[in-house]
């Protein structure tokens, strides 16, 4: 029996290495490597061969048909992470005859050793089934993190488009009048003409009016509120895997915009630390008002080494100073 265990053991370390070596041929769309299945499915029947003859002679006659099925079972498991259900059915229904085969040796009744025989393949086909169904989940899971890895650029593509659209919007059609009346004053200028200063000043007023209209696309862009950075807090962190509980959100939308705006960029700092500093699987942001105060607390529960005081935490702390309000940070 001493053989068997060893072989048993040099079946279980093939197995795994065929099961590895196996995950990354599927994952890179490759066949199974056909050396060391021939030599795993070799280590595994010089095992259940010496389990026949280990296990033959024992009253524990059960033995026998099982010593066949694990160890070519177990590495029916492994290819299972290439082969398809097409191509593995067969080969448990092929472990399930060689077990009633066996089975049949010993002096169990013919009509026993092909129940055995059905039971063993029946088994061995529901477990490779099994861990194929795992394999497939891992398939899912591995689409989905590149389908969002994909969502996040699109977004931020989006992002970009929009604002580039917003910018060539305001400054295209002001761009262009000055371009214009720069060539019309200059024209003016050289024939001497008094209508020169009137063009001269009406470019500066367009200069003007574009700088302004610039300051106000910049500031719809990063103009922060509350309720929406709460949201999209929740909806980030969701996406990263963590999961976001929000305490208090309803009565953001009632306090006062200096406060909203400020509190923002606390949400928008918080989260960014969380997601580049933590190895967080949640976070909690609770939004708590007093008489005359507010306290907005955000807190993970995957603290990772400490980063210390980055300029991050020291801009939010100069947003805040003239509000008369601070940052409070524990590691």
């Amino acid at each position: 029996s001493w053989l068997f265990v060893a072989g048993s053991v040099a079946t279980a370390a093939v197995a795994v290495q065929l099961t590895r070596r196996g995950l990354a041929a599927h994952l890179a769309g490759r066949p199974l490597p056909g050396r060391l299945a021939v030599l795993a499915f070799c280590v595994a029947g010089a095992t259940a061969a010496v389990g026949v003859w280990a296990f033959a002679d024992r009253d524990a006659s059960v033995a026998v048909p099982w010593s066949v099925t694990l160890p070519l079972g177990a590495v029916l498991i492994a290819c299972s992470t290439v082969w398809t259900t097409r191509q593995l059915a067969p080969q448990a229904v092929g472990i399930g005859v060689l077990s009633g085969f066996v089975t049949s040796l010993g002096d169990a009744h013919p009509a026993a050793a092909v129940v055995q025989g059905l039971v063993m393949a029946t088994t061995v086909l529901f477990v490779v089934l099994a861990f194929r169904f795992s394999v497939w989940v891992l398939d899912v899971v591995l689409e989905m993190e590149r389908s969002r890895g994909v969502q996040l650029q699109l977004a931020v593509a989006e992002e970009r488009l929009r604002f580039a659209r917003d910018l060539h919007d305001v400054m295209g059609r002001n761009l262009s009048a000055i371009a214009v009346k720069s060539q019309l004053a200059g024209e003016l200028v050289r024939r001497s003409r008094p209508e020169a200063a009137d063009e001269v000043a009406d470019i500066s007023r367009i200069a003007e009016a574009s700088l302004k209209e610039v300051r106000e696309v910049v500031r719809g862009y990063r103009r922060t509120d509350l309720t929406g950075e709460l949201a999209g807090a929740r909806s980030v962190l969701r996406a990263a895997g963590v999961g976001c509980t929000v305490q208090g959100e309803d009565g953001a939308g009632t306090l006062p915009e200096p406060v909203q705006a400020a509190l923002g960029w606390v949400v928008l700092e918080a989260v960014t630390n969380v997601l580049r500093h933590s190895e967080a699987a949640e976070c909690t942001i609770t939004l708590e008002r007093g008489s005359g105060e507010v306290r907005l607390t955000v807190s993970n529960d995957g603290v990772a080494a400490d980063p210390g005081e980055g300029n991050g935490l020291t801009g939010l702390r100069e947003r805040l100073e003239p509000l008369g309000a601070d940052v409070a940070t524990r590691h």
